[in-house]
Protein backbone atom coordinates (compact mmCIF):
# COMPACT_ATOMS: atom_id res chain seq x y z
CA UNK A 1 0.00 0.00 0.00
CA UNK A 2 1.11 3.30 -0.88
CA UNK A 3 -0.29 6.89 -0.27
CA UNK A 4 0.30 9.41 -2.86
CA UNK A 5 2.14 12.37 -0.62
CA UNK A 6 0.56 14.93 -2.74
CA UNK A 7 -2.82 14.41 -1.79
CA UNK A 8 -4.74 16.88 0.36
CA UNK A 9 -5.80 16.02 3.36
CA UNK A 10 -9.03 16.90 4.31
CA UNK A 11 -9.27 17.47 8.37
CA UNK A 12 -12.81 18.52 8.19
CA UNK A 13 -13.61 15.01 7.77
CA UNK A 14 -12.63 14.37 11.52
CA UNK A 15 -13.30 16.17 14.67
CA UNK A 16 -10.08 15.77 16.99
CA UNK A 17 -11.21 15.83 20.58
CA UNK A 18 -8.14 14.32 22.03
CA UNK A 19 -7.45 16.00 25.37
CA UNK A 20 -10.78 18.22 24.69
CA UNK A 21 -11.97 17.41 28.26
CA UNK A 22 -14.27 14.36 26.32
CA UNK A 23 -12.12 12.32 28.51
CA UNK A 24 -11.30 10.91 31.51
CA UNK A 25 -12.75 8.20 33.41
CA UNK A 26 -16.34 6.34 31.74
CA UNK A 27 -19.20 4.71 33.48
CA UNK A 28 -19.48 1.14 33.16
CA UNK A 29 -21.26 0.27 29.76
CA UNK A 30 -23.54 -2.73 28.66
CA UNK A 31 -22.37 -4.70 26.22
CA UNK A 32 -24.79 -6.49 24.60
CA UNK A 33 -22.98 -10.48 24.53
CA UNK A 34 -20.53 -9.89 27.34
CA UNK A 35 -21.17 -13.16 29.58
CA UNK A 36 -17.39 -14.22 29.89
CA UNK A 37 -15.45 -12.74 32.82
CA UNK A 38 -12.91 -10.10 32.37
CA UNK A 39 -9.26 -10.23 30.97
CA UNK A 40 -8.81 -11.47 27.64
CA UNK A 41 -12.78 -12.99 27.05
CA UNK A 42 -14.15 -9.73 28.01
CA UNK A 43 -11.84 -7.34 26.15
CA UNK A 44 -11.90 -10.15 23.22
CA UNK A 45 -15.84 -9.49 23.06
CA UNK A 46 -15.70 -5.87 23.34
CA UNK A 47 -13.42 -5.47 20.78
CA UNK A 48 -15.58 -7.51 18.22
CA UNK A 49 -18.53 -5.62 19.34
CA UNK A 50 -16.86 -1.96 19.14
CA UNK A 51 -14.94 -3.34 15.51
CA UNK A 52 -18.11 -4.28 13.81
CA UNK A 53 -20.91 -2.36 14.88
CA UNK A 54 -20.86 -1.33 18.74
CA UNK A 55 -22.90 2.04 18.21
CA UNK A 56 -25.55 -0.22 17.14
CA UNK A 57 -25.54 -1.52 20.66
CA UNK A 58 -24.94 1.16 22.45
CA UNK A 59 -27.74 3.23 20.61
CA UNK A 60 -30.33 -0.09 22.00
CA UNK A 61 -29.06 0.58 25.72
CA UNK A 62 -28.33 4.28 25.91
CA UNK A 63 -30.27 7.67 26.15
CA UNK A 64 -29.29 10.47 23.91
CA UNK A 65 -25.79 12.12 25.13
CA UNK A 66 -24.34 15.31 25.42
CA UNK A 67 -21.73 15.92 22.39
CA UNK A 68 -18.34 17.80 23.09
CA UNK A 69 -16.60 19.32 20.26
CA UNK A 70 -12.86 19.06 19.46
CA UNK A 71 -10.05 21.94 18.27
CA UNK A 72 -8.50 20.65 15.06
CA UNK A 73 -6.01 22.84 15.12
CA UNK A 74 -2.98 20.63 16.09
CA UNK A 75 -4.33 18.70 13.85
CA UNK A 76 -4.34 20.34 10.45
CA UNK A 77 -0.94 21.76 11.39
CA UNK A 78 0.77 18.51 11.70
CA UNK A 79 -1.47 17.19 8.35
CA UNK A 80 -0.52 20.05 6.40
CA UNK A 81 3.57 19.17 7.71
CA UNK A 82 5.95 17.88 4.86
CA UNK A 83 5.93 13.94 6.76
CA UNK A 84 1.74 13.89 7.45
CA UNK A 85 2.05 10.86 6.34
CA UNK A 86 4.33 9.59 9.32
CA UNK A 87 1.84 10.82 11.38
CA UNK A 88 -1.22 8.39 12.62
CA UNK A 89 -3.89 10.27 12.69
CA UNK A 90 -3.00 12.21 9.44
CA UNK A 91 -3.20 8.72 7.45
CA UNK A 92 -6.33 7.60 9.06
CA UNK A 93 -7.71 11.51 8.40
CA UNK A 94 -6.41 10.37 4.55
CA UNK A 95 -8.57 6.96 4.99
CA UNK A 96 -11.42 8.74 5.65
CA UNK A 97 -11.06 10.94 2.57
CA UNK A 98 -10.69 7.79 0.55
CA UNK A 99 -13.51 6.35 2.06
CA UNK A 100 -15.97 8.70 1.70
CA UNK A 101 -14.77 9.84 -1.42
CA UNK A 102 -15.76 6.39 -2.77
CA UNK A 103 -19.19 6.47 -1.28
CA UNK A 104 -20.00 10.24 -2.49
CA UNK A 105 -19.86 8.30 -6.05
CA UNK A 106 -20.93 4.60 -5.30
CA UNK A 107 -23.97 5.30 -3.32
CA UNK A 108 -26.01 7.23 -5.77
CA UNK A 109 -24.63 4.77 -8.96
CA UNK A 110 -25.35 1.60 -6.64
CA UNK A 111 -28.60 2.49 -4.95
CA UNK A 112 -29.64 6.00 -6.21
CA UNK A 113 -29.06 7.62 -3.21
CA UNK A 114 -26.80 10.81 -2.56
CA UNK A 115 -24.22 10.29 0.09
CA UNK A 116 -24.32 12.77 3.31
CA UNK A 117 -20.47 12.83 4.46
CA UNK A 118 -19.92 12.43 8.02
CA UNK A 119 -17.03 13.10 10.43
CA UNK A 120 -14.78 10.43 12.01
CA UNK A 121 -14.40 11.33 15.84
CA UNK A 122 -10.98 11.17 17.09
CA UNK A 123 -10.90 10.34 21.26
CA UNK A 124 -8.88 9.65 24.24
CA UNK A 125 -10.06 7.15 27.02
CA UNK A 126 -13.50 8.57 26.80
CA UNK A 127 -16.25 10.27 24.77
CA UNK A 128 -19.86 11.61 24.90
CA UNK A 129 -21.73 10.75 21.87
CA UNK A 130 -25.57 11.13 21.33
CA UNK A 131 -25.67 7.22 21.46
CA UNK A 132 -24.20 8.12 25.40
CA UNK A 133 -20.88 7.84 27.07
CA UNK A 134 -18.45 5.59 25.67
CA UNK A 135 -14.69 4.55 26.88
CA UNK A 136 -11.81 3.11 24.97
CA UNK A 137 -12.88 -0.49 26.10
CA UNK A 138 -15.33 -0.23 23.05
CA UNK A 139 -13.32 0.28 20.55
CA UNK A 140 -14.40 2.14 17.13
CA UNK A 141 -18.05 2.27 16.84
CA UNK A 142 -20.49 3.73 14.51
CA UNK A 143 -23.22 5.87 16.48
CA UNK A 144 -26.51 6.04 14.43
CA UNK A 145 -27.75 8.47 16.55
CA UNK A 146 -25.21 11.18 15.37
CA UNK A 147 -24.11 9.03 12.24
CA UNK A 148 -21.08 9.74 13.48
CA UNK A 149 -17.55 7.17 13.63
CA UNK A 150 -15.46 7.00 16.64
CA UNK A 151 -12.22 5.71 17.52
CA UNK A 152 -9.53 6.03 19.78
CA UNK A 153 -6.28 5.42 17.88
CA UNK A 154 -4.36 3.18 20.31
CA UNK A 155 -7.45 0.52 19.12
CA UNK A 156 -4.81 -0.49 16.64
CA UNK A 157 -2.28 -1.39 18.85
CA UNK A 158 -5.14 -3.75 21.07
CA UNK A 159 -5.53 -5.22 17.22
CA UNK A 160 -1.90 -6.29 17.28
CA UNK A 161 -1.01 -6.47 20.76
CA UNK A 162 -3.56 -8.51 21.33
CA UNK A 163 -4.79 -10.39 18.32
CA UNK A 164 -1.77 -10.59 16.50
CA UNK A 165 -3.56 -7.83 13.16
CA UNK A 166 -0.87 -5.74 13.09
CA UNK A 167 -0.35 -4.99 9.24
CA UNK A 168 -1.13 -1.36 8.26
CA UNK A 169 -3.97 -2.24 5.89
CA UNK A 170 -5.91 -3.04 9.13
CA UNK A 171 -6.46 0.70 9.87
CA UNK A 172 -8.77 1.75 6.59
CA UNK A 173 -10.52 -1.60 6.23
CA UNK A 174 -11.85 -0.80 10.38
CA UNK A 175 -12.63 2.32 8.94
CA UNK A 176 -14.56 1.20 5.63
CA UNK A 177 -16.43 -1.12 8.13
CA UNK A 178 -17.48 1.73 10.35
CA UNK A 179 -18.48 3.62 6.98
CA UNK A 180 -20.44 0.66 5.75
CA UNK A 181 -22.33 1.10 8.84
CA UNK A 182 -23.45 5.22 8.09
CA UNK A 183 -24.22 3.57 4.73
CA UNK A 184 -26.31 1.35 6.35
CA UNK A 185 -27.57 4.19 8.24
CA UNK A 186 -28.27 5.72 5.38
CA UNK A 187 -30.30 3.67 3.30
CA UNK A 188 -32.55 2.71 6.37
CA UNK A 189 -31.11 -0.85 6.75
CA UNK A 190 -29.92 -0.29 10.30
CA UNK A 191 -33.47 0.84 11.30
CA UNK A 192 -35.11 -1.79 9.50
CA UNK A 193 -33.17 -4.06 11.06
CA UNK A 194 -33.44 -3.12 14.31
CA UNK A 195 -37.77 -3.00 14.27
CA UNK A 196 -37.25 -6.61 12.77
CA UNK A 197 -35.38 -7.78 16.38
CA UNK A 198 -37.80 -6.54 17.71
CA UNK A 199 -40.58 -8.06 15.99
CA UNK A 200 -38.72 -11.14 15.94
CA UNK A 201 -36.36 -11.25 18.96
CA UNK A 202 -35.70 -14.95 18.25
CA UNK A 203 -34.04 -14.27 15.05
CA UNK A 204 -31.85 -11.03 16.59
CA UNK A 205 -28.25 -12.59 16.75
CA UNK A 206 -28.96 -13.65 13.15
CA UNK A 207 -29.85 -10.16 11.69
CA UNK A 208 -26.96 -8.74 13.63
CA UNK A 209 -24.73 -11.25 11.95
CA UNK A 210 -26.33 -10.30 8.60
CA UNK A 211 -25.91 -6.45 8.63
CA UNK A 212 -21.97 -7.00 10.25
CA UNK A 213 -21.36 -9.16 7.22
CA UNK A 214 -23.04 -6.41 5.43
CA UNK A 215 -20.73 -3.72 6.38
CA UNK A 216 -17.64 -5.76 5.60
CA UNK A 217 -18.87 -6.39 2.56
CA UNK A 218 -18.93 -2.76 1.53
CA UNK A 219 -15.51 -2.21 3.53
CA UNK A 220 -14.28 -4.59 0.99
CA UNK A 221 -16.19 -2.60 -2.24
CA UNK A 222 -14.11 0.10 -1.00
CA UNK A 223 -10.91 -1.38 -1.44
CA UNK A 224 -11.44 -2.76 -4.81
CA UNK A 225 -12.15 0.90 -5.34
CA UNK A 226 -9.92 2.65 -3.06
CA UNK A 227 -6.98 3.72 -5.56
CA UNK A 228 -9.41 5.19 -7.86
CA UNK A 229 -10.80 7.88 -5.01
CA UNK A 230 -9.05 11.66 -5.09
CA UNK A 231 -8.56 14.27 -2.92
CA UNK A 232 -10.80 17.41 -3.60
CA UNK A 233 -8.06 19.03 -6.06
CA UNK A 234 -8.09 15.47 -8.21
CA UNK A 235 -5.17 13.97 -6.39
CA UNK A 236 -5.23 10.39 -5.81
CA UNK A 237 -5.17 8.87 -2.72
CA UNK A 238 -3.72 6.01 -3.02
CA UNK A 239 -1.02 4.73 -5.49
CA UNK A 240 -1.30 1.42 -4.76
CA UNK A 241 -2.99 -1.80 -2.88
CA UNK A 242 -1.43 -4.94 -3.35
CA UNK A 243 -2.65 -8.53 -2.25
CA UNK A 244 -0.86 -8.32 0.61
CA UNK A 245 -2.53 -5.71 1.73
CA UNK A 246 -6.02 -6.92 1.05
CA UNK A 247 -4.39 -10.23 3.04
CA UNK A 248 -3.60 -8.09 6.21
CA UNK A 249 -7.75 -6.98 6.14
CA UNK A 250 -9.26 -10.58 5.34
CA UNK A 251 -6.15 -12.01 8.40
CA UNK A 252 -8.23 -8.81 10.35
CA UNK A 253 -11.41 -9.99 9.47
CA UNK A 254 -10.66 -13.52 10.43
CA UNK A 255 -9.50 -12.72 13.98
CA UNK A 256 -12.38 -11.13 14.91
CA UNK A 257 -15.09 -13.89 13.44
CA UNK A 258 -17.22 -15.07 16.79
CA UNK A 259 -15.79 -18.44 16.47
CA UNK A 260 -12.30 -16.99 16.66
CA UNK A 261 -12.57 -15.19 19.60
CA UNK A 262 -14.30 -17.64 21.68
CA UNK A 263 -11.78 -20.53 20.67
CA UNK A 264 -9.30 -17.50 21.91
CA UNK A 265 -11.17 -17.34 25.10
CA UNK A 266 -10.86 -21.00 25.32
CA UNK A 267 -14.86 -20.71 25.66
CA UNK A 268 -17.23 -23.55 23.48
CA UNK A 269 -17.73 -22.21 20.04
CA UNK A 270 -21.70 -21.24 19.42
CA UNK A 271 -23.19 -20.34 16.26
CA UNK A 272 -26.29 -19.76 18.06
CA UNK A 273 -24.69 -16.97 19.82
CA UNK A 274 -23.15 -15.20 17.11
CA UNK A 275 -23.57 -11.71 16.26
CA UNK A 276 -21.25 -10.78 13.93
CA UNK A 277 -19.96 -13.76 11.82
CA UNK A 278 -17.68 -16.68 11.79
CA UNK A 279 -14.50 -16.02 10.74
CA UNK A 280 -15.12 -17.78 7.28
CA UNK A 281 -17.98 -15.44 6.93
CA UNK A 282 -16.35 -12.18 7.48
CA UNK A 283 -13.87 -13.31 4.89
CA UNK A 284 -16.45 -14.58 2.19
CA UNK A 285 -18.09 -11.13 2.56
CA UNK A 286 -15.19 -8.93 2.45
CA UNK A 287 -13.89 -10.79 -0.42
CA UNK A 288 -17.02 -11.01 -1.95
CA UNK A 289 -17.24 -7.03 -1.96
CA UNK A 290 -13.53 -7.05 -3.24
CA UNK A 291 -13.70 -9.23 -6.16
CA UNK A 292 -16.80 -7.74 -7.57
CA UNK A 293 -16.27 -4.32 -6.10
CA UNK A 294 -20.13 -3.81 -6.55
CA UNK A 295 -21.95 -2.76 -3.31
CA UNK A 296 -24.93 -4.36 -4.96
CA UNK A 297 -23.57 -7.80 -4.16
CA UNK A 298 -23.34 -7.20 -0.59
CA UNK A 299 -27.08 -8.21 -0.10
CA UNK A 300 -26.86 -10.38 3.06
CA UNK A 301 -30.64 -10.41 3.86
CA UNK A 302 -31.62 -12.72 1.02
CA UNK A 303 -30.79 -16.08 1.40
CA UNK A 304 -27.71 -18.40 3.67
CA UNK A 305 -24.78 -16.46 4.61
Amino acid sequence: MELNENARIDTSQVDDRRGSGGGGRAGGIPIPIGRGPGGLVGLAVMLVIALVGGGFGLNAAFDDGGEATGDNRGLEQRCSAEDALKQLDCRNTLYVNSIQAYWRTALPQAFGQQYTPTRTVFFEQAVDTRCGRADSGVGPFYCPADSQVYIDLSFYRVMADQLGASGEFTQPYILAHEYGHHVQNLLGTNEQVRRQQQRDPGNANDLSVRLELQADCYAGAWAKNATGTADDQGQRIFTSIGEQDIRQAIDAAERIGDDAISERANRPVNPDEFTHGSSAQRRDWFTRGHSTGDPRQCDTFSGAI
